[in-house]
């Protein structure tokens, strides 16, 4: 857990031009009832996908 964020998968901010895997993974976790979203980590030029607060499926 970072800043009080759990990040649950990180995907290269460089894919295939027309492809979100990040939003779509984020979409799957939200239908699973996470709270899931995307953010962008400039150090690392990729996107993260995130739950605030650390909440995570047990």
């Amino acid at each position: 857990m970072v800043n009080g964020r759990t990040v649950l998968e990180r995907f290269s901010a460089g894919g295939p031009r027309g492809s979100w895997p990040a939003e779509e993974f984020a979409h799957a976790r939200r239908l699973e009832g996470l709270p899931a979203e995307v953010v962008m980590d400039l150090a690392t030029d990729a996107f993260l996908v995130i739950v605030r607060g650390g909440e995570t499926a047990e």
